[in-house]
């Protein structure tokens, strides 16, 4: 797939100052040689200002290499979306791109329900912008990080049409009760709602959907550990079984998790990285949020 069609170039022409890659160093330190200052280039590297060939990158350690071409965007955009509910990291005038807090949900069954899609029409009514929020992904209502939202019917097509090849990496952080003894690995199984909403998991073909999760030990901590976990598949609530059935399941989870296992009175399940390719210009993007600190600081 390529990275950006021809308009994508001469849009960032226009928008990034252009700057050639002459020897292997760290993104800040080159943005600070380039004459940036540290707050500067980290506010720039925030704001999701920062591309190399092509991808926008947010790491301040992000490594370079001779050769490469790093575009620093000349206006950095004001968001005015205020909410405790979520945070705005990206938007154009086809997608948004929105860390999520847990406690909301990503959309709802009516129109009375609070949701982040209706924070986000509400957000575009007040810029008086003429589009909405389509919903082309979801993360459970306790749930926290990243999520894509489509601003037009036709971007939203893309993304649904070709999920899995337009959403290339997806990662997860979670905090799990007991100590994992091995490194990482593969769970696979298949998923099927029952009667009364709750996912039920089985080695073998129960009718249901086969689910593949890849997991790797972050951390040991005191009676938990802290685990990466890759979906291969996206089904309903798949990380939450899976390491349910492994014996460590999610801490907080009051469904599917160990009852009293609550240290932050949350579900410890945030959504960190998110890399996919722009549905109308191509452009890969890359998209990561730090590890949640209250994860960590149960050890």
């Amino acid at each position: 797939m390529q990275n950006a069609t021809t308009g994508g170039e001469a849009y960032a022409r226009t928008k990034y100052r252009e700057y050639p890659v002459r020897e292997d160093c760290e993104l800040l330190d080159f943005l600070m040689r380039e004459g940036y200052s540290r707050n500067k280039a980290k506010d720039i590297l925030q704001g999701h200002g920062v591309m190399v060939d092509r991808r926008l990158v947010t790491r301040h350690d992000h490594p370079l290499r001779a050769g490469q071409t790093v575009l620093v965007s000349r206006h950095r955009r004001k968001t005015e979306l205020e909410s405790q509910w979520l945070k705005i990291i990206y938007e154009d005038k086809d997608i948004v791109v929105i860390d999520k807090q847990p406690g909301i949900l990503s959309m709802g069954t009516s129109a009375r329900q609070f949701t982040v899609k209706t924070v986000l029409d509400e957000y575009f009514e007040r810029r008086h912008f003429q589009c909405h929020a389509h919903v082309v992904h979801r993360l459970d209502r306790d749930t926290s990080g990243l999520m894509v939202y489509a601003k037009t019917i036709e971007a939203a097509r893309v993304l649904e049409r070709d999920w899995k090849g337009r959403v290339f990496d997806r990662r997860y952080v979670a905090l799990v009760s007991g100590v994992i003894e091995q490194e990482g690995g593969t769970l696979e199984s298949y998923l099927k709602d029952d009667q009364i909403g709750v996912t039920r998991s089985s080695p073998t073909d129960n009718d249901g959907k086969l689910a593949t999760t890849h997991f790797r030990v972050v951390e040991r901590l005191e009676g938990r550990t802290l685990v990466e976990l890759r979906l291969e598949t996206g089904r309903k609530n798949q990380i939450r079984v899976q390491m349910a059935d492994l014996g460590h399941p999610v801490c907080g989870d009051k469904k599917y998790g160990l009852r009293g296992d609550d240290p932050i009175h949350r579900l410890c399940l945030h959504a960190y990285r998110l890399y996919l390719y722009h549905p109308t210009t191509g452009l890969r993007m890359e998209f990561e949020t730090p590890y949640p600190t209250a994860f960590r600081r149960l050890g």
